[in-house]
């Protein structure tokens, strides 16, 4: 192996991690770098492949499938979204509008006659036709003419054809007709690989299923031993929570099942690799594996292996450890299956650099070193899956004469490549082999073949007649040397995420990675002098004075310091505020801690926090520099027209416990930056985070007298909206105190009328139809309702299942509630902790017993502490939730097919306007629900909770606040006064400009 791995291959993983691209990418060319001898005999080699790939194109009914609707043209890809999500749709008319909305985005007309298979070409007249029949609109003549038989003719066609399609990806829906498929023909000189693959376990049923799989897969592919056969494994498909934060739990768990399957498949004497996960899970699964490895029981078995991505830059050491571990090991090595995931997850964490190559050549680069190390290194036995001629060229070239190893490929890909090496040359191949039910299974390897361009690129590039043979075999070492091993330029790092002309990204912690994860829950439970769940009334009370005195003497400062705040520049004042971002940053240990141990918020959130409060900070003084200027307005000569945008005063700004730092600053810089000043009341539950939040203020350069914090309870609330001093309130709560606060503003007649900036809550749902996945659903539920213990004013109140999947939907949701575990909100492996004080304790438990008749599913709660079990109630109706209730209670009810538009409407008729969901893979609901929702922040496919500064902008309507949003370009206009001064330029002495002017072409 090489020296750059060999010493030490765990500390070299941790180095490489997010180390930066070009630093990693550098001893990686050198290791695939090939001689000018050895790149003439590659070429020839993989000139003779291509060819052999592209006459396998033209035989065959699937290869011309897939070569006339390629995966990255717009009818592929509406061919395979349909796919993702007909087979699982129960109901007829769900299934006519998916049809509808898949078949109506491609021109399919064009693809008639184009094929040399007459199957192809009749599926795509089948298509043509198929569209006229569910295109929009009544007066398609061949619609008029078989509309009563037509809808179900299309939906029994498209039902054939999802099935076809399931035959191209999916080797059998059970494993011995799998086994049956591999003794065709055309699979003559090759083994499998069988994957009983599904979405990972959301339940511990879940789990138990897959595992019951993995076993059978082994006996029957064991009872044909001699076939050469092997079983793949995915650990995520066998526990529901496998992730670092519950290590202690899932990783002794695995390590039992993994141990009992192999010791099963080493009795049958048949191989079983352990598949890849994302990057985040790779020390986990190096744990669970180098475990079994080691045991006794398997020694002299060599049937044990692993898959390695290539795409990720600890791939080298990862083969390095594997050869260290006493054995021989069987090597997959990859490409990569998340590249899309794990960037976005690198980019919404504020990760400092990814995990992998963000260019494909750079992956093909790593893959070619890889393997370099894998031929050479004495205790692996490399298997190399890949569809890329160049790639299997270069790795022929490398391994001369030998045959101790394997090639692979995907069922359904890459037919040609290998048959003449198989079959003339000696070479062994390997066909991983997908195994379960279409209508499970191709959703799953749908969304891979979508999500995932980097694994098929090559077969793509293939399929593109504008490239020739040299685009194709070009060497990816002279690209990635000829860029210096650059990041690809339209991916930038997170921190850069917002562009040049943005504000620069906050950073985050990745708790994915055990020492972070471990440093960090030392840190937020250092004891700290803090009382969580403070009685509302006292906390952070002076007893000296009145509360009017309190709130008098504030607004007297802030006014006394008015003038020399608002005359201060606004580039000046930008810098202050970004100056307090870095300080939240720098402080984030300790700001961590207080979130933790007064608000009770959990590790995840804690971090959110103060990076939304940093994000605020610094989105607002870009918001500021660019928004706040004065603009020159045009008029007739001789005058000048300037529109200035001025500070309006003291602003009062009152901060919620539930984003006890994010929103409290969030409003407050917001008033500062625009050249107010701010009396600044937290929640009475929260004191100290607020004052540590203002004496960071005060050390970034607020002036002292600038910004002054008033704590207590609703009376200093009041005082403070009394005092007539007060220019404009910026206020986020509960509706009720919402309006209680525009009365007292609006109660004196002599009071000037002031703006009020009111986020509130409200009764949030998620709509979800058939064609939704309900995995994905559940993942997204259990996030939206159950996280931060429900307490988020964005959080979901009110899932609405389509009545077709209702059933099976809540059955997994019931679950995935099982998984949840509550407690201490400072050990990370708890998900809900407590709610905030007694009284929402005993107001939540109070609805909770009144309804337990309704009750679908809850979980058990330790015995002390203020712990509301998490609840699913069932509801009869939309109609039977009348308001919000703050915390882990989620109501479920159902809709008809077909009256997507009247849920919206049903669901607006309650007067809320905050957030809503919607879960669908019908591009036209998606349009029907933005139009109609009166919301604020609507969420497709998605959660419905973690809004990001700058990208979505947050705030309702209606009893949901009055806007505008927070995070977006227009909330600080709120709090400026626009001041328009007209000059009469020619009063001291005529239009000097108008007078100047030459004479032009005269």
């Amino acid at each position: 192996m090489a020296t750059a791995v060999a010493s030490n291959p765990r500390e070299t993983m941790a180095r490489l991690y997010r180390a930066s691209e070009p630093d990693v990418l550098k001893p990686l060319l050198d290791r695939a770098a090939l001689s000018r001898d050895s790149r003439d005999r590659v070429l020839g080699t993989a000139s003779g492949l291509l060819g052999e790939l592209r006459a396998a194109q033209g035989k065959g009914w699937v290869n011309q499938f897939l070569q006339e609707y390629r995966l990255n043209s717009s009818e592929g890809v509406a061919l395979l979204s349909l796919a993702e999500a007909f087979l699982r749709v129960p109901d007829p008319e769900t299934a006519d509008l998916l049809i509808a909305d898949k078949l109506g985005e491609a021109d399919w007309r064009a693809h008639a006659g184009q094929s040399n298979s007459k199957l192809v070409n009749t599926a795509t007249w089948g298509l043509v036709i198929g569209r006229v029949l569910v295109g929009e609109g009544p007066s398609g003549p061949l619609k008029r003419l078989i509309q009563r038989a037509g809808e179900p003719f299309v939906r029994s066609t498209v039902g054939a054809a999802m099935k076809m399609m399931g035959e191209i990806f999916v080797m059998g829906r059970t494993i011995d007709e799998a086994m049956r498929r591999m003794k065709r023909p055309e699979h003559r000189g090759f083994t499998a690989s069988f994957d009983m693959l599904g979405e990972a376990a959301r339940t511990q049923e879940d789990a138990e299923r897959y595992f019951r799989a993995y076993e059978g897969a082994i006996d029957a592919v064991g009872s044909d031993a001699a076939a050469g056969h092997s079983v793949s494994v995915k650990l995520s498909a066998l526990h529901p929570r496998y992730e670092v934060a519950r290590w202690n739990e899932c990783v002794p768990a695995l390590t039992e099942m993994l141990e009992a399957l192999a010791i099963r498949a080493a009795a049958k004497n048949i191989p079983l690799t352990v598949d890849a996960e994302e990057s985040e899970r790779l020390e986990m699964s190096l744990d669970i594996i180098g475990s079994v490895a080691a045991l006794p029981s398997l020694k002299g078995w060599d049937g044990f292996g692993m898959a390695v991505q290539a795409y990720g830059k600890r791939a080298r050491p990862v083969v390095a450890w594997a050869s260290e571990l006493g054995r021989v090991m069987n090597v997959r090595l990859v490409k990569g299956a998340y590249w899309d995931s794990e960037i976005k997850r690198t980019q919404v964490e504020g990760l400092p650099d990814y995990p992998l190559f963000t260019r494909k050549a750079a992956t093909d680069v790593s893959y070619l070193a890889v393997s370099r190390d894998m031929l050479d290194a004495p205790n692996i036995r490399p298997a190399f899956a890949s569809h890329n001629a160049l790639t299997v060229a270069t790795i022929v070239e490398w391994a001369g004469n030998r045959r101790d190893f394997e090639f692979q490929r995907l069922h359904g890909m890459g037919d040609g490549l290998y048959e003449r090496l198989v079959q003339d040359h000696g070479y062994h191949c390997r066909v991983y082999a997908p195994v379960g039910g279409h209508r499970d299974l191709l959703a799953y390897l749908v969304r891979r073949l979508l999500e995932n361009g980097a694994n098929s690129s090559f077969v793509h590039q293939l399929a593109d007649e504008r490239l020739s043979e040299k685009d194709i075999l070009a060497d990816p070492v002279a690209k990635i040397a000829a860029v210096g091993g650059a990041r690809h330029p339209s991916i930038p790092l997170p921190r850069d995420l917002f562009g040049p002309d943005g504000h620069r990204n906050s950073e985050g912690l990745d708790l994915s990675d055990r020492g972070v994860l471990a440093r960090t829950v030392a840190v937020v439970n250092a004891p700290l002098d803090v009382r969580p769940g403070a009685d509302p009334g006292t906390a952070g009370r002076r007893t000296d004075k009145t509360d009017r005195q309190i709130v008098g003497e504030a607004v007297s400062r802030t006014r006394a310091a008015l003038p020399a705040w608002a005359a201060t520049p606004v580039d000046e004042r930008a810098a202050t505020i970004e100056r307090l971002a870095d300080l939240l940053e720098e402080d984030r240990d300790r700001l961590m801690a207080i979130c933790v141990q007064e608000a009770r918020k959990s590790i995840p959130d804690a971090i959110g926090e103060v990076r939304e409060a940093a994000d605020f900070c610094r989105y607002y003084a870009r918001q500021a520099r660019q928004g706040l200027q004065p603009i020159e307005l045009p008029g007739p000569t001789g005058e000048r027209n300037t529109l200035h945008l001025d500070g309006r005063g003291v602003w009062a700004t009152i901060a919620p416990w539930n984003f006890p730092l994010a929103i409290f600053l969030g409003q407050t810089v917001a008033a500062l930056v625009t050249g107010n000043t701010v009396v600044a009341k937290p929640a009475p539950q929260t004191p100290a985070i607020a004052a540590r939040a203002v004496e960071l203020a005060h050390k970034a350069g607020v002036p002292s007298d600038a910004l002054v914090l008033v704590p207590g309870g609703p009376e200093i609330g009041q005082a403070l909206m009394e005092d007539v001093r007060i220019a404009g309130v910026a206020f986020t709560g509960s509706t009720g105190t919402a309006k209680r606060i525009a009365r007292t503003l609006l109660a004196d007649d002599e009071r000037p009328i002031v703006p009020l900036i009111a986020e509130t809550g409200g009764i949030n749902a998620m709509i979800v139809d058939s064609t939704a996945l309900p995995e994905q659903v559940v993942a997204d539920v259990i996030t939206s309702a159950f996280r931060s213990a429900g307490q988020r004013c964005s959080a979901l109140r009110l899932l609405l299942v389509q009545e077709d999947v209702a059933e099976g939907v809540l059955a997994m949701l019931a679950g995935a509630m099982d998984t949840l575990r509550v407690g201490d909100p400072g050990d990370p492996a708890n998900d809900v902790g407590p709610v905030v004080d007694r009284a929402a304790y005993d107001r939540l438990m109070t609805f909770r017993e009144s309804v337990r008749d309704r009750w679908v599913k809850t979980v058990d709660v330790p015995a002390e502490g203020l712990f509301v079990p998490p609840t699913l109630i069932r509801l009869g109706g939309i109609d039977d939730l009348k308001q919000e209730w703050f915390g882990p209670l989620l109501h479920v009810a159902t809709w008809k097919a077909g009256e997507l538009s009247e849920t919206v409407r049903r669901v607006n008729a309650k007067g809320f306007g905050l957030t809503m969901g919607l879960h669908s893979r019908i591009a036209r609901a998606g349009e029907v629900v933005e139009a109609e929702a009166r919301v604020g922040n609507l969420y497709v496919n998605r959660s419905m909770i973690g809004a990001v500064v700058g990208s979505q902008p947050f705030g309702g309507e209606g009893l949901s606040g009055t806007g505008p949003k927070a995070g977006g370009p227009h909330y600080l206009y709120r709090f400026v006064a626009e001041r328009a001064v007209s000059v009469d330029t020619t009063s001291a002495g005529g239009n000097a400009s108008l007078l100047s002017l030459n004479e032009g072409g005269i």
